[in-house]
């Protein structure tokens, strides 16, 4: 059975029918018990009721009552004399003949009550010893039930019948309850094998498969999310490659069939090589970010002193912020931390360039490093053009861009900023960024001193 639903129901209609079995079962048994004894006890009221009357009429009167009793009651009555023979059998019809062992006409008349074992082959038989003058004699009551347990099982039957049927069918809508929102996840599913993530399956359930649809809706918001920023980020990485090789390719051929004097032919010579150097920034950026969001990367950790770390970073970005004339000002504490040394001198050359990128020449940038707690919180602060709210809010976003043309201008490709904010969470960190157009950036750095990070 390869539908759900079939096999729902099947197996609910198994359960139910064995569930029914086992309680017409159980249920015949007690009735079976509790019929019994009290037909017994009632046959034995009769019977004493019965010897009364017999013991009046004998001798004379008694053939006639025997007669009587044979005819009007609905019960077999067979009477035993002291030499254990059948009395009155002329009256008995084979119909209400007790068919007994010799064995129990000889134990009731030895003053024994005789009760058969439930509804033997015989039926249901009580035997009563009494005696007249002396003698011991025996009556033996058979009632007459076969019509009313015939009704019992008739009545059991229709019970069993009629709870399967509206078993069944209480089944089959419940089948359908279950079985339905498993069918819509299905088709959603489909959907977004097909990458067709605006949907939203409604459920006001709140057992496992409504847990289960509003988690599905979530992945799927998400699954949204991130095809977004796939295909945003194959957008950024096609436009960041095709237009240096768009430069490249037209400055080459410029260079081959146009005449030009030498100053002309260096000056595209120089465009040329700074488009290759754009193309290998990139790639070594995105190799960085691609080796940052690998799920089980490990960090290579160790305990050094921070402040010498940014004095080396401030030292190696020298070439960039000299021919700018830019007053750089550090208020370094000296404490160690425990990281990974090479990650975070990354993140300070990114930090530190992104500052004198746009921090106009003879600006100020501002380097501090301080331990607070079990923290170190490293500040750098610019001079520079400052961003708007809805920039800050996207900076750290792969190939984003406040302002594309000065971005361009100053040679970045906008992912430095998102390996910055990946290895400040590898490291458990938090970073945040404080600015305003025209007063500056702050980029704020918290790292645990001595916590080994996680490998997320």
């Amino acid at each position: 059975m390869k539908s759900l639903y079939a096999r729902v129901v099947f197996i609910f209609l198994g359960a139910v029918i064995v569930s029914l079995f086992l309680s017409l079962l159980v249920i015949t048994r007690l009735f079976e018990s509790k019929a019994v004894g009290y037909i017994q006890d009632e046959t034995i009221k009769t019977g004493q009721e019965i010897i009364a009357s017999y013991i009046e009429a004998y001798p004379q009167h008694s053939g006639v009552l025997a007669r009587g009793i044979s005819v009007t009651s609905t019960n077999a009555v067979n009477f035993y004399g002291p030499d254990g023979k059948l009395r009155h059998g002329d009256s008995v019809t084979a119909r209400k003949l007790i068919e007994l062992d010799p064995e129990a006409v000889d134990a009731v008349l030895a003053g024994g009550v005789y009760r058969s074992n439930g509804f033997g082959p015989h039926g249901l038989v009580v035997g009563l010893p009494f005696e007249i003058d002396g003698q011991p004699y025996a009556v033996f009551l058979s009632p007459t039930i076969g019509p009313f347990m015939g009704l019992i099982l008739r009545f059991f039957q229709f019970e069993l019948l009629f709870s399967l049927l509206f078993g069944s069918i209480l089944i089959l809508l419940a089948a359908q309850y279950i079985v339905k929102p498993l069918k819509k996840l299905n088709a959603a599913t489909r959907r977004m094998s097909k990458g067709d993530f605006a949907f939203e399956l409604r459920s006001r359930r709140q057992d496992e498969i409504g847990q289960l649809t509003r988690s599905f809706n979530s992945m799927a918001k998400e699954l949204g999310t991130l095809e977004q920023i796939r295909q945003r980020f194959v957008s950024n990485v096609s436009h960041e490659i095709q237009s240096p090789l768009t430069s490249i390719k037209g400055f080459t051929k410029a260079l081959r069939h146009k005449k030009m004097d030498e100053e002309a032919r260096m000056r595209l010579l120089a465009i040329i090589e700074d488009e290759t150097e754009r193309l290998s920034r990139l790639g070594e950026d995105l190799l960085q970010l691609s080796s940052l969001e690998y799920e089980h990367l490990k960090l290579n950790t160790g305990t050094y002193r921070l402040d010498e770390q940014l004095r080396k970073a401030v030292i190696s970005l020298e070439p960039q912020w000299a021919p700018k004339r830019l007053r750089l000002e550090l208020e370094l504490d000296e404490f160690e931390l425990y990281a990974d040394e090479d990650r975070i001198y990354r993140l300070w050359i990114n930090l530190l360039g992104n500052a004198i990128k746009f921090t106009e020449p003879e600006g100020t940038i501002r380097l501090t490093a301080v331990r607070e707690g079990e923290a170190a919180v490293v500040k750098v602060v610019d001079s520079g053009i400052g961003m708007t709210e809805d920039e800050r809010g996207s900076i750290f976003e792969p190939f984003y861009k406040a302002d594309p043309s000065r971005t361009r201008a100053a040679g970045g490709n906008g992912i430095g900023l998102s390996i910055v904010k990946r290895i400040v969470e590898l490291h458990r960190g938090d970073i945040a960024a404080e600015s305003a157009p025209g007063e500056g950036t702050t980029f704020t750095v918290t790292l645990p001193l001595s916590q080994p990070p996680a490998n997320l």
